[in-house]
């Protein structure tokens, strides 16, 4: 019987390529996205749509949050506050979503309950990126001997995370070299046609197409 990974994929680039790695390694996907009011949502459903097609999928689940939404604290999901676009400063920026990943992780451990998988995939990255605390290699370590004490002993979830140390153009060159749809990939915080360009996610993505030293495939304003 083949083994079975619960991969959280936001339709981003990093979330793909770390679901395109669990498939190289021999899992069957179980596709999770999360739709909790932000601003992008409509366009990250359609990436995760196509990454899960592309992935072949065996199961696939957009579970929708709209509390974030009603406690905000986040310009993702709060339109009274406004997405930085100056440039990625020191510190947690207004776009963290306060302990998102912590959330995702819980549902994700109960699909993987439900499906007796032993592993979950998330794509974060710590070293190259906005300064998120819950993308770091301690919280999820921690999460994972939490989520193993609070669920069944046969459980023994492993939670993966394969990108956590890579560089933006380190996750475009791998991306490129198992054949991510790139594409089929959305980063920007604010547009759905266009990415802005701008943002902190813009700037890291085309930084790290930049130092890949090719050319970013989706739209710019």
């Amino acid at each position: 019987m083949k083994r079975s990974a619960v991969c959280i994929i936001s339709g981003g680039m990093d979330s793909a390529l770390g679901a395109t790695i669990a498939k190289n390694e021999g899992y069957e996907i179980i596709a999770v996205h999360f739709n909790y009011g932000q601003r992008t949502q409509a366009k990250e459903q359609q990436a995760f749509e196509k990454i899960s097609h592309y992935l072949g999928a065996i199961e696939s689940y957009s579970i929708d949050l709209d509390f974030f939404k009603q406690i905000g604290a986040s310009a993702l999901t709060d339109p009274n506050l406004e997405v930085p676009t100056g440039g990625i400063e020191a510190g947690v920026p207004i776009t963290y979503v306060p302990f998102r990943n912590g959330i995702f992780l819980s549902i994700a451990t109960a699909i993987a309950e439900k499906h007796g998988a032993k592993a979950l995939y998330i794509g974060v990255v710590e070293e190259d990126s906005s300064g998120y605390p819950d993308c770091r290699e301690s919280y999820i370590h921690a999460m994972e001997q939490a989520i193993n004490l609070g669920t069944k002993e046969s459980t023994q979830l492993s939670i993966k995370m394969p990108l956590v140390h890579m560089k933006k153009e380190q996750i475009v060159q791998k991306s490129l070299e198992l054949g991510v749809p790139l594409q089929d990939t959305w980063s920007c915080y604010q547009n759905e046609e266009q990415a802005c360009g701008v943002c902190d996610s813009c700037r890291l993505r085309l930084k790290g197409f930049a130092l890949a030293g090719v050319e970013d495939p989706i739209a710019y304003l």
